[in-house]
Formats: structure tokens, C-alpha cells, sequence
């Protein structure tokens, strides 16, 4: 969600609505660069590329793929040189993830937002030599419009997130079958709207961004949260956006958050969420990024430019045209944030 602070002028003959955008400023960053970028987004002139998933090719890391949401057209899936493998056009998706599923294939899915009463999930099965997509169907995921979302495998079954506007965060087990259908076997709240959304795969811990309020964990079973990583105007400064996680060991590893309100993002050492460093994808070979929505980080080998891993950015601003997603070496971000921060 876009936050700007307005200014408001007095004319000399009545009220002019003159709106000037108030930077905001956390805490000290460093920069790093984005080596390679998607082409743009269909939609022009408007927010609209928004949530991005990555798929690893373990057999052959530089065919690995990217799956991004435009949320006034449809699902993509590119290769990590940006390009685009396949398209499927569907109004109103929102935020998407993905879960290998063995036997059943690699599993997209994304929170759907056109009923803005009745959230949805859409489900995808990705062919993975070409990057197609084709669409398994959708389930209802209760109240409210439709947002934030994530999910994992348990044994054979997968498990959704879903975090619609309102807050009331669901998890439901998937069975896909033919026609796929959801069941809801966990309740959880927020105070206010969410949108950021990971889960630990190594044992189901749950995290939820709330955009104006920080991050809550929730563990297995429990219907209560913690917020572990509050909204203050330094690490992380509203509105909080996308979450991302990084595995280490047992329990350890790094959580990346999208700090939107200065342009920034935030990573914080597991399995205490202890700050570990800020960062911005600076002007380079590529453009900056701004105010950016969903993140996707992951480790190991992706080819010659990606060789520790890959974080992937929504760019709101690029440069004037429309959105797209920046990819930046996740090497390169961990060298500039060695030593910041105790585990």
C-alpha cells in the first residue's frame, strides 16, 4: 500500500491543492545492485506488479524461474535473464508462492481479490521446462478481500497462508485432486491489515507483516501471535510489505522484511528476529528501487550472475515505466551486511 504525507498550500484566493511527497528516513543502509531485471509489466501508469516466488532448477540452476503477479492482469513466469516464459491472464491477483509437490508438480498459487467480500486462492501447476502455467481452479478462503498469502508442504498435502485485508489470517490444507478444495484448520488475527507473508519450512513458524504495525510470529498450533518486530520509524518504517525467509541449520537464518515507507529492507537474524542489517538497491547498471511490495529471497546455486542465491524486488517506480522486478546476487547482500547485527 502506497503512504505519502500531504502538504497542503493556502492560495491567495481560496484553498490550492498544491501535494508535495514528505521523504521518510530509518536507520543507515548499505547499498547493493541489481544484476539483472524483468521486462516490464503489461499495466501502465498504474501500481501494479506487486508479489513475486522463485522456483530453483536444481539440475540446471540457470533455468531456475520467477513467478510475479501484475494485479490488474494476470500471473507471469520469467527466466532469471527477465524474460518472459508465459503469461495467464486473470484480473485481480494479488500475492503469489509456490511449493514443489513432488509427484503433483511445482504448485503456484495466488491470493485472488476480485471479490472484494469473498476472498479466493487460485491454483496453478507450473510446467517447469517451458515455465506454462495452467490453472487447477480457485477456492474460497473466506472473508475479505483477498492479499497477502503463503504456504508449504506438510508430508503429501499442501498448506496455504492466506492473509486477506482484514486481518483474520486462515490456514487451510489443499487437496488438488481434479478439482481442487480447501479446508480451514487454523484461525489467527492481526490487528490491522497484513500483507506480508512467510512460513518456515522447517517447522511450520508462521510470519505476518502488518503494514502500519511490524511482525507477528505464530507458531504451530497457536492461535495467538507475538510481534516480534515492531513498525518503529527506524528498522522498519510503514508501510511493511513483503517477507522473505532465508533457512539456516535448525532453527537459524535470516528474515528479510520490505521496509516501503524509506525504500529500504530490513533482515533480521533467526531464530530470535534480532536485527541484522539494512539495506537499498541502489542506481547502478540497473535503477533503484522504490517503494517496493513483495520480496522473495532464496539460497544456493542459480547459475553464473547468482551463484550464493537470489533476492528478488518489485520496483513501484522504475524509472518511469511500468513496474517490474529487480534480481540482485544474494551474495552481494550478505558481504554488505557481514557483522551487522548478533545472532
Amino acid at each position: 500500500m502506497r503512504n505519502e504525507l500531504k502538504i497542503f498550500a493556502l492560495a491567495s484566493l481560496g484553498i490550492a491543492a498544491a501535494c508535495a511527497t514528505v521523504p521518510k528516513s530509518g536507520d543507515p543502509t548499505v547499498p547493493v545492485f541489481a544484476v539483472a531485471e524483468t521486462v516490464p509489466v503489461m499495466t501502465e501508469n498504474e501500481d501494479a506488479a506487486d508479489d513475486p516466488a522463485i522456483w530453483r532448477n536444481a539440475a540446471s540452476p540457470a533455468d531456475s524461474l520467477i513467478v510475479a503477479t501484475d494485479k490488474k492482469a494476470g500471473l507471469y513466469v520469467y527466466g532469471l535473464d527477465g524474460q518472459e516464459k508465459s503469461f495467464s491472464p486473470h484480473p485481480a491477483l494479488n500475492n503469489v508462492d509456490l511449493v514443489d509437490m513432488g509427484d503433483a508438480g511445482v504448485i503456484a498459487f495466488a491470493s485472488d481479490r476480485s471479490d472484494r467480500a469473498n476472498a479466493k486462492i487460485v491454483l496453478y501447476r507450473i510446467d517447469i521446462s517451458t515455465g506454462g502455467l495452467t490453472e487447477l481452479g480457485r477456492v474460497a478462503s473466506g472473508p475479505g478481500e483477498g492479499y497477502g498469502i503463503c504456504g508449504t508442504r506438510r508430508g503429501d498435502t499442501l498448506v496455504i497462508y492466506t492473509a486477506p485485508k482484514n486481518g483474520r489470517i486462515g490456514e487451510w490444507e489443499i487437496a488438488l485432486g481434479d478439482t481442487p478444495t480447501a479446508r480451514e484448520v487454523r484461525t489467527m488475527q492481526v490487528p490491522s491489515q497484513p500483507e506480508g507473508c512467510v512460513v518456515d519450512h522447517r517447522n511450520g513458524t508462521l510470519y505476518i507483516g502488518e503494514e502500519l504495525g511490524g511482525i507477528w510470529r505464530f507458531v504451530p498450533g497457536s492461535t495467538e501471535g507475538d510481534l516480534v518486530a515492531p513498525v518503529d520509524g527506524r528498522k522498519l518504517v510503514a508501510d511493511l510489505e513483503g517477507l522473505a525467509l532465508v533457512p539456516e541449520g535448525a532453527d537459524g537464518g535470516w528474515l528479510y522484511a520490505s521496509s516501503q515507507g524509506d525504500n529500504t529492507f530490513m533482515r533480521y537474524a533467526l531464530p530470535g528476529v534480532i536485527p541484522a542489517g539494512r539495506f537499498r538497491i541502489a542506481q547502478g547498471r540497473y535503477g533503484s528501487v522504490e517503494e517496493t511490495d513483495g520480496i522473495e529471497v532464496m539460497r544456493g546455486d542459480f547459475g553464473p550472475a547468482f551463484p550464493g542465491g537470489l533476492f528478488v524486488a518489485q520496483d513501484g517506480i522504475n524509472g518511469g515505466k511500468a513496474q517490474n522486478f529487480k534480481l540482485v546476487p544474494l551474495g552481494d547482500i550478505e558481504r554488505a551486511l557481514e557483522g551487522q547485527g548478533e545472532r
